[in-house]
């Protein structure tokens, strides 16, 4: 269920407050730091003791659910904690990627599962958020569900995504949603981005040796591998509608190559998200079928 359009995303999680009409789950979701800032400003508001504006900062619950250094998170809790706290309020919880996953691990959905189920230290509302949440693996996300299908009383569960597409629609469909608009219209308006759409331009005339050695940049840590690929991705998606749009103009031009990249993108980011797949495999399947594009 999407939340009304055109109003600003952080007035409508402030009416829910302001209201307090709070639904069992939320997903933030959008580009940048926003989604994450307002989800962490709204389940603050979820335990403010004030009945003005929320987070109010001065309430003895806002005092200690005000930002402190975070702890690293692991994923695999060998190095650090599976989850942590919002400050240090006991009712309030956040899971996110630990510092070298490249994936919400399950044990930290099942942690949170066990942290929910515990009695909350107040009589207010308890609050947790996942943010990363499109790096919830299918079984991640199963967990989640089940979360949703019986919530703990009072207890809302907020999950955070750059891309609301790559989770489950069941999951998606026991949300409220709250999109958050990029800032930026134009999709090659970064210049690392404009970068990659240059040599994109250039690929009709490179061998399929070139090819794969561009495919070999996207090797090392996986995390950063992970991000770069998907920032080739999202950059041939638009460098394709780009010259999809110019074919449109051209009635004999044949678009069939370019709407088989496309299909090779989307299945890209599958393989990415929810398999585990090898970035620099994806990347080479991907860049091979843009230079099939852009040859024809």
């Amino acid at each position: 269920m999407a939340e009304g359009a055109g109003e600003d995303p952080s007035a409508l999680l402030w009416k829910s407050l302001e209201s307090g009409r709070i639904h069992s789950a939320y997903l933030l979701s959008g580009p940048g730091p926003e989604p994450r800032e307002a989800a962490l400003a709204f389940v603050r508001g979820l335990v403010c003791a004030a009945a003005g504006r929320r987070p109010c900062e001065s309430c003895p619950e806002c005092q200690r659910s005000r930002a402190r250094e975070a702890l690293a998170l692991d994923g695999t809790g060998k190095k650090g904690p599976l989850l942590r706290h919002v400050g240090d309020h006991p009712d309030l919880v956040w899971v996110e990627r630990g510092a070298n996953d490249t994936r919400v691990r399950i044990g930290q959905v099942r942690a949170l599962q066990h942290e929910l189920g515990l009695r909350t230290w107040g009589p207010g509302r308890r609050a947790a958020v996942i943010a990363d949440a499109e790096w919830l693996n299918q079984e991640a996300q199963n967990a989640c569900l089940r979360l949703l299908e019986e919530p703990p009383p009072r207890t809302t569960l907020v999950l955070v995504a750059a891309k609301a597409a790559g989770l489950l629609a069941t999951l998606r469909s026991r949300c409220q949603r709250v999109a958050f608009r990029p800032q930026e219209e134009h999709p090659l308006a970064d210049p690392a981005r404009r970068a990659i759409a240059a040599r994109l331009d250039g690929l009709a005339a490179a061998g399929v040796p070139q090819v794969l050695d561009w495919a070999e940049e996207f090797r090392g840590a996986r995390a950063d591998a992970v991000a770069d690929v998907h920032r080739l991705l999202d950059t041939g998606l638009a460098w394709l509608g780009r010259r999809v749009a110019d074919g449109a103009r051209d009635p004999g031009r044949d678009l069939r190559r370019a709407l088989e990249a496309g299909r090779a993108i989307s299945e890209g980011r599958k393989h990415l998200d929810q398999r585990n797949a090898n970035p620099q495999m994806v990347a080479e399947r991907v860049l091979l079928a843009l230079r099939e594009a852009a040859a024809g």
